[in-house]
């Protein structure tokens, strides 16, 4: 199967990094190249582009999409959590715009030996993000406590059957270890109430979520790296990112509120004593939606959501 991974809130996004000829731009999500490609069409001969991603399979896909632009593009595989190292490493200071996509890619999802489905029962329990590392969902699965389990289910799969899932996870591999994808979502299916599997979606939906988050360290990543990446910004650039889920949306509005108003004064002090000054603007006072043609085209961009934030200019 080709990696495809259809480019979300595409326009929007080019639009809000507010991309300059001459600039650098790193892509933190590479991919399969959609969003890099968008900015690589937009700049001169003087630009350049460096995109990073941790998944084998996307970096060779994204590094035969973007070869006709020659050496304006520099691809290197690692976490965007290593950004700072990684520009240093390419001697880059400052750069124009980064972007990030935090969607699981249509490849990913589509393809059943990666794990990320719940649809094909046959389907491993791996889940990694870099294969390269050794722990997958399955060890999750087979390992975490009953008390483990439902922490991670309910805090990242936000479901209010977290207990009950997590006591039947637990319950069943007493018999033996769950392999399969299809294994983990009868034991799902058999921990929520018939009346609200009727009516919900489909039942595994927030527990595959709640252990890919687990396994690949999504949130504290993006929370680790928000103001590491605006401090790499020149002067009125730009730090867009699209989400896919509430709680990765609460972590970027948060940063990025905290970066426009660091200071932590009382409301009725009269003068800022903290020291703290705000590193630039949110650009998004609210996050940027699908447009209900795209919603049409690609109905997994449903949940996507865009913030964009600009590094406040040279005084």
């Amino acid at each position: 199967m080709t990696f495809e991974h259809r480019s979300v809130l595409f326009e929007e996004t080019m639009e809000g990094l507010a991309i300059r000829p001459d600039g650098i731009y790193v892509d933190g999500t590479l991919g399969g190249g959609g969003h890099a490609a968008g900015v690589l069409a937009r700049l001169g001969a003087g630009g350049r582009l460096i995109g990073i991603d941790q998944d084998a399979d996307a970096i060779r896909a994204a590094a035969e999409r973007l070869a006709p632009f020659g050496d304006r593009v520099t691809i290197v595989r690692s976490n965007y959590r290593d950004m700072p190292a990684v520009l240093d490493g390419l001697g880059v200071g400052l750069v124009d715009g980064i972007c990030l996509d935090l969607g699981v890619s249509s490849y990913q999802l589509d393809t059943a030996s990666r794990g990320f489905t719940y649809r094909d029962a046959d389907a491993p329990l791996d889940m990694r993000m870099d294969q390269r590392k050794d722990k997958t969902a399955k060890e999750i699965v087979n390992t975490y406590s009953e008390t483990e389990l439902y922490r991670i289910i309910r805090d990242y799969g936000e479901d209010r059957f977290a207990k009950n899932i997590a006591k039947h996870i637990v319950r069943a591999r007493e018999e033996k270890p769950i392999e399969t994808a299809g294994e983990l979502t009868e034991i799902i299916r058999a921990s929520i109430p018939a009346r609200i599997r009727a009516t919900g979606g489909h039942p595994a939906k927030r527990t595959f979520q709640a252990l890919r988050i687990e396994l690949n360290e999504e949130l504290s990543v993006l929370e680790a790296s928000i103001d590491g990446m605006i401090d790499r910004l020149a002067p009125g650039g730009r730090l867009a990112i699209i989400t896919f889920h509430s709680l990765e949306d609460r972590i970027v509005k948060t940063r990025f509120r905290l970066s426009e108003n660091p200071c932590t004064c009382p409301p009725d002090f009269p003068v800022c004593v903290c020291g703290r000054v705000s590193k630039g603007r949110v650009i998004t006072r609210k996050p940027v939606l699908p447009s209900e043609k795209e919603l049409s085209e690609n109905p997994r961009a449903a949940s996507a959501k865009l913030r964009v934030f600009e590094r406040r200019g040279k005084e």
